[in-house]
Formats: C-alpha cells, structure tokens, sequence
C-alpha cells in the first residue's frame, strides 16, 4: 500500500465523509480539560485543521462533522476559521446527548447523500491512501470495507481477523496479555447506502459492538496495510501524534 495520495487525487470528491466526534472524551480529559477531541493542541495546530487538511488531499469537499460534547467550541472555531476552509462544504449536527458510534451515524444518516459514505472515528488518524482504499470497496462489492493496519504489536488494541479472501471473520476483544503481529481497526470505513440505512433503522449504539460484532462473517470487508496510524484519544497517544503529523504536513497555521 502506498502511503499517500497523489498531488491531485479526487477519489474523496463524490463522497461524503461522516467525522464521529460526539463522544465525552474521558481518556483525554486530564489532558484537554474542556477541550473537544477535534481541537486537541498538537504543535500548534487543533487536530481539526489537519484532519480537514489531510481529507483535503484526496479530493473531499462534503465532510459532516457529528459532534455532541463541547460541540459549540467546535462549531466556533469554524466560524472563526471560515476563510481557511472555504474550499470545503462542512456539515456539522449535534447530538443531544451521547448517542454512541453507531448513534451518531444514525442522528446523522438524513445528511449523508452519497453511496458509498466514508466514515471515521474523529480521533483516528491514518497515513493510507484513501483513494486505494475507495478503489478496494467497489470492487470487494460488500456492504462495508474497514481500514485496517497491520502492527507489531497488538495488546492494546481489539484485533480483527480475515479469512484468506480478506474479508472479515470475526473480531477479537482488546488482550493486554497478547503480544504478537496482527491486524487491527484504522477508524476508518466505507459503508454503504443499504447498511446506513439498516444502521439508521436500528437500536444500535455502538459500531464495533452492535454492527461489526454482529455481521454474518464475511460481509465485511477489509483493507488491510503497513502505515502510521494513531488513535489521539489518549494523552499519551497525543503526545506521539505531533511527531507523526510534523513529517506529513507543512508547519501552517490554523
């Protein structure tokens, strides 16, 4: 897998991007105080700006930002911002109250107009080429594709497990005892219209655990690669993040 896109990819451009950032943050609380995910400090930058930034290479220009706790901080900071976005369409709803991953796709599923979406946890950040990973989805022809990456080192994350046709067989709760390679969720996913629409019509509140969990094996898909991701959610995770974002983008201000 290649790790980025080329200077003028447009994969991004006919689809919308759902950001799933409504959660309470706790992971992150000493870290950030009131301080939303999305506008986490990393070297001088609020996350956000080089989220947009990097959907901003492969094309995107539709990006539904689903917030919910601190989302006026969020929804400010834009207004205040506008002329460094005004290339990109931003959609932002706001749950009432914490409505979980799968909730938030829900709440937003009458703002999201494309087939496939790409959807994202808002503190996941992965280096992949997203226009590889669209190209994968529409040939897989399954009602979702997962990013995922492959790692050294799995403890501390759930790990997901492919048959040898690469799609996905079952899923493996988060061992710390198990140390070893593996592949693991990215954050990152195309659905398609049919399953949001199932997902909208559901009870479900979490993704991993209500719509993943619960899949017939086999009717998702993934993309599985070697790449850079990071999950900023944690404040160690965050500290690591301003390494990682300092090698792929330009020192620009927000």
């Amino acid at each position: 897998m290649t790790h980025s896109a080329s200077p003028r990819a447009q994969c991004l451009a006919t689809l919308d991007v759902l950001v799933i950032a409504g959660g309470l943050g706790t992971r992150i609380k000493s870290a950030l105080g009131d301080t939303p995910k999305l506008l986490a400090p990393i070297a001088g930058r609020p996350y956000l700006a080089y989220l947009l930034d990097w959907l901003r290479r492969f094309g995107a220009k539709r990006i539904v930002l689903g917030l919910g706790h601190q989302a006026q901080a969020v929804i400010d900071f834009l207004d205040r911002h506008k002329s460094s976005h005004d290339d990109l369409t931003l959609v932002t709803v706001t749950e009432p109250e914490p409505l979980g991953t799968a909730g938030a796709i829900r709440f937003a599923r009458a703002n999201l107009r494309t087939d496939p979406v790409l959807v994202m946890n808002g503190d996941s950040f992965a280096d992949a080429d997203l226009c590889a990973l669209v190209a994968h989805h529409r040939r897989a022809k399954a009602k979702a594709t997962l990013l995922c990456a492959e790692v050294e080192d799995a403890g501390r994350y759930g790990r997901v497990e492919l048959d040898g046709a690469g799609r996905i067989r079952g899923f493996v709760e988060k061992d710390p005892n198990f140390h070893g390679k593996s592949t693991v969720s990215a954050g990152v996913y195309l659905f398609s219209a049919a399953l949001l629409d199932e997902i909208a019509g559901s009870r479900a509140t979490s993704l991993e655990r209500d719509v993943f969990g619960r899949a017939a094996p086999g009717a998702l898909d993934a993309f599985a690669g070697r790449f850079a991701f990071i999950d900023i959610g944690t404040p160690e995770s965050l500290k690591l993040a301003a390494g990682l974002f300092a090698a792929k983008f330009e020192d620009r201000p927000a």
